[in-house]
């Protein structure tokens, strides 16, 4: 049985369970509501593409049919939104968030300006577990890992974000030569960037993100991906290596595994630390009815957007074992990330 077909096995008696036990107080309080779904991210990428396609079905599998409204709310790579949902947003189980990838690491290695607790969000469910990646232009020369470690490569980032750490990290663990420019606010100007031939790269974006938004790009081959950055590779990635595959000793590998992990919760929904656990149940199912909806499912494909969508029980795993990872390990991937920074 495929890993989509036991994903839907596993969704029945779960919607079933549930639905007696918590349907009908759930409708009276969603009915006539409207539920905020967040996303931290300026419009046009793909954390936006898959908010919106999942305000536009989610509505009708929550009890009570609640109208279901994206709304952007860009700043720090998603730090904004996400500080914002753990001091201001209701906490009654109206307000969704798009949660950024690295937000798990992030609060694991006392980043500054984090001002939640990512254990402490009720995760909804995770729509992909896709890899993260570093590429070049066409135009640049540099064609494989190898080419980055004989000569420069010039990468555009975005600042507190994985498209400088990277880099950053290749460099210090793996030997590479890349130079990071910073300043550029989010995905959009980065292309334009590349386009222009400001840069020769970009220092991450999701493999989905660009099968979803740049197809045209992959098709006619005008990036190269260097290397991917997940836990294993993917189907689609068959040759191109694994970051943590690029270590050198056994610790760097429990180095770059940790930073890594968060692939696993790439495009996740949360909501608010204290909603009543009975409509945490509600959205969730809500949001695994969604995953199997055909509707959505068809949307998606339109959009060439890959759906391996995962419940909020195994999303809020995946984010407490992060923030708990042992500390020495933390220790040294938030010294690279620190470097990073300067």
């Amino acid at each position: 049985m495929g890993r989509w077909m036991r994903f839907l096995a596993g969704l029945v008696p779960a919607v079933v369970a549930g639905a007696g036990a918590v349907a009908e107080p759930a409708a009276d309080f969603y009915r006539g509501k409207t539920i905020s779904l967040i996303v931290g991210n300026p419009v046009g990428n793909d954390y936006d593409y898959r908010g919106r396609l999942i305000a536009r079905h989610i509505g009708r599998h929550i009890p009570g049919n609640p109208t279901v409204v994206p709304r952007n709310m860009p700043g720090a790579g998603g730090l904004v939104a996400a500080n914002w949902m753990a001091k201001l947003a209701p906490q009654d189980g109206t307000t969704l968030f798009m949660i950024a990838q690295p937000h798990a690491p992030g609060q694991a290695m006392g980043l500054p300006n984090i001002q939640f607790d990512v254990r402490a969000f009720q995760w909804i469910g995770n729509t992909i577990d896709t890899p993260n990646v570093v590429n070049s232009w066409y135009t640049s020369g540099v064609r494989n890992i190898a080419d980055a470690m004989d000569r420069e490569l010039v990468l555009g980032g975005t600042t507190g974000t994985n498209s400088v750490v990277y880099p950053a990290v290749l460099n210090a663990l793996i030997g590479t030569r890349f130079k990071v420019v910073t300043g550029y606010p989010g995905g959009g100007e980065l292309n334009l960037a590349m386009e222009r031939g400001e840069i020769q790269g970009r220092g991450s974006n999701s493999w989905a993100s660009w099968k979803s938004t740049k197809h045209q790009w992959l098709a006619e081959k005008k990036i190269i991906i260097l290397v991917q950055i997940a836990l294993k590779r993917a189907p689609d990635l068959p040759d191109v290596p694994l970051l943590l595959e690029l270590a050198k000793n056994d610790f760097d590998r429990k180095v770059l595994t940790f930073l890594s992990a968060d692939t696993a919760i790439s495009r996740a929904v949360v909501t608010t630390p204290n909603v009543p656990r009975e409509r945490v149940e509600v959205l969730r199912r809500a949001f695994d009815a969604t995953m199997a909806d055909k509707a959505f499912l068809a949307e998606a494909a339109e959009a060439r957007m890959d759906i391996v969508p995962s419940t909020g029980e195994a999303a809020q795993h995946v984010a407490h074992s992060i923030v708990d990872t042992d500390p020495a390990v933390v220790a040294r991937a938030r010294d690279l990330v620190n470097a990073a920074a300067k």
